[in-house]
């Protein structure tokens, strides 16, 4: 199998994993707060990503390296998961399902400024358009009903395509998985002490979904995803692969509906539908 080939397979494996993060967290978000769960799902993976590293005895980042972990951990350990719990408060998971669509395109500006890469131009006319779509949908929405949370999802976009982008730059040295582990490694002194301070006094009462919702963004989104998803991106190119999140909504979508019994109109469809396909054009120019 060629690279490219191992990168798009890797990169949709990442996306399958992830589809999974908005509506497993709407279910966490209902009875543990926001604060904790990003902090104790990081911490969680982190623990796990430790392990990884001693296992296989993985040798420490350099120095140089450092800056750039930081910034992938404020991205996709603290940024992304705090801001989208904060959101899920607000609106739905099929509701912030749609703002991925915004996810490709800023991942792939941050793939320009961070990996040096250079898309044609046909490629940002398709990306633009389809961000047009997601703006236009939550506009129809009427943004001032949920302005709150249409704004904090739209800076979980911002920061998690910074967040994938130098990850997966720093990736094509030290690896996708180590990558992920030394990030939420270094974020540890930090996110456990919060994690300790934001326990709930009724924890005991957490019911079961509400923890299934957590283990699997702790596992799942936190981890394991990244460790495709970051080495689909380092192979297959961050401005191209990164094109693959707009399946994410599809996904996502679908699961909010068959396990959260929110409603999926017409009109998110037809907004998803209109994203992919212009990220799809995108898709032929993004080298």
């Amino acid at each position: 199998m060629d690279k490219a080939t191992s990168g798009w397979l890797n990169g949709f494996m990442g996306v399958v994993i992830f589809s999974g993060s908005l509506p497993a967290t709407r279910v966490a978000v209902a009875e543990l707060p926001p604060v904790f769960l990003t902090s104790a799902r990081a911490c969680i993976a982190a623990i796990l990503g430790l392990l990884l590293l001693a296992l296989f005895r993985q040798p420490r980042p350099r120095v140089p390296d450092l800056p750039a972990l930081a910034i992938t951990a404020l991205g996709v350990v603290v940024g992304f998961p705090l801001l989208t719990a904060l959101a899920l408060q607000h609106v739905t998971s099929a509701h912030a399902m749609v703002f991925l669509g915004l996810l490709p395109l800023c991942t792939a500006l941050f793939a320009v400024l961070r990996g040096g890469e250079s898309p044609r131009p046909a490629f940002w006319l398709f990306s633009v358009l389809g961000g047009v779509f997601v703006a236009g949908y939550a506009a129809r929405q009427g943004l001032s009903a949920s302005l709150h949370g249409d704004l904090l999802m739209l800076a979980a976009i911002l920061v998690c395509g910074l967040g994938y982008a130098e990850g997966a730059n720093l990736s094509r040295r030290l690896g996708g998985w180590q990558v992920i582990s030394w990030a939420l490694a270094l974020s540890l002194p930090i996110m456990l002490p919060i994690a300790l301070l934001t326990v709930p006094a009724d924890l005991a009462h957490v019911s079961t979904p509400a923890w299934t919702g957590l283990a699997y963004v702790s596992l799942f989104s936190m981890l394991l995803g990244f460790v495709f998803w970051y080495r689909g991106l380092a192979q297959g190119g961050i401005a191209a692969v990164g094109q693959l999140q707009l399946l994410q909504p599809f996904m996502g979508l679908g699961l909010a509906a068959a396990l959260l019994h929110e409603e999926v109109s017409w009109v998110m469809l037809v907004v998803t539908l209109g994203a992919v396909s212009c990220v799809a054009g995108a898709r032929r120019y993004a080298r």
